[in-house]
């Protein structure tokens, strides 16, 4: 099962809306066959590891790991469950049940019924972590919401005074290209006005491999200058604000949503709603904290870089949770924190 687990890994941040899952096919404690779903609308995991057997004469008398129940639906492809059943699998092991209302124990049950016999809860907790972003999704009915920023060794995001429009950058091109990677990982990354407009972000991919994400910019009167990236219409891009604007574009769109209300809930429902699995939430302090205060997140990632402003604005009010892992890029580091 840890081989389906780190299999299931190689399709982080291209599987949506799909969980990530891993095969593996064991025939006389050999391995015969293993696979990973790549990406939606191909193949799952179980149907790559079964078409990797050359001999597939040996399936009669194998068992097969997958860190994910089979699906037992039609969906863009056919149900793994009757693939296995259709090469007469006799031992099946699960890593986890499917937490998605059309699987949920009916591709357990339905191997059952054929005669399988079938393991349910091999590195249960491992299996359930490595789609963290799925479960959240399906059980808590909103995206998988990490936090991210950077602070100064004193305990500052940004300088008290700024020359120019522009990140002031607190951490090295290392930490930086990590972040980029992160962003490649997940669905949409959210950022307030006040950070665009002191920044101009892109928030793109381009300091690593992977497609640019849904960007979501909160602008209340929609008073971000049209010069600025996020107008640029070159990625998905949502506007979340009390006001529309009715000009066609590729990329850009709008949301109203009312300002007197949470908007770290109205984030989550909305996001929901369009199918996103995970956010990351890149500032300013003021989302941030908001995003802390109603509780609605699952990890923090705080870059800590090798500089001091001395004076500035102040990083978020973080009742840090549980320290999950520490990071070092060269003189910065990176802390993670889990909302357990």
């Amino acid at each position: 099962m840890s081989r389906c687990i780190d299999l299931a890994t190689n399709g982080l941040g291209s599987t949506y809306p799909n969980p990530m899952v891993g095969s593996v096919i064991v025939c006389e404690n050999k391995i015969i066959g293993e696979g990973w779903h790549r990406k939606s609308g191909e193949p799952h995991a179980e149907v790559n590891a079964i078409n990797s057997v050359e001999n597939k004469e040996l399936l009669s008398k194998s068992t097969i790991y997958v860190s994910l129940e089979p699906c037992s639906h039609f969906g863009k492809t056919p149900p793994c469950s009757d693939l296995i059943i259709r090469h007469k699998i006799p031992k099946v092991v699960i890593g986890t049940t499917d937490p998605f209302a059309k699987v949920c124990g009916n591709g357990i049950k339905k191997l059952k019924e054929a005669g399988c016999e079938v393991i349910v809860g091999a590195l249960e907790k491992e299996s359930q972590e490595l789609n963290k972003r799925f479960f959240t999704f399906h059980q808590k009915k909103r995206p998988y919401i990490f936090l991210k920023w950077a602070e100064t060794r004193d305990g500052f995001m940004a300088p008290k005074i700024r020359n120019k429009i522009a990140p002031q950058w607190i951490t090295n091109l290392y930490s930086r290209q990590y972040v980029h990677k992160m962003r490649s990982q997940e669905q949409a990354i959210l950022v307030g006005t006040n950070t665009v407009l002191h920044d101009n972000p892109k928030l793109n991919t381009r300091d690593w491999f992977g497609e640019n994400r849904l960007r979501v910019a909160v602008d209340k009167d929609l008073k971000i200058p049209r010069t600025f990236s996020v107008w640029n219409d070159e990625q998905p891009t949502l506007f979340l604000s009390e006001n529309i604007d009715n000009k066609l574009f590729k990329n850009t769109s709008f949301e109203r949503i009312d300002f007197s209300e949470s908007l770290p809930q109205q984030v989550c429902d909305l996001l929901f709603e369009k199918n996103i699995q995970s956010l990351i939430v890149e500032g300013g302090r003021a989302i941030l904290q908001q995003f802390i205060e109603a509780n609605l997140w699952d990890e923090a990632f705080v870059f800590v870089g090798n500089v001091s402003f001395e004076s500035g604005l102040k990083s978020p009010d973080f009742q840090r949770k549980t320290l999950q892992e520490v990071k070092d890029f060269e003189e910065d580091k990176l802390f993670i924190y889990r909302n357990l």
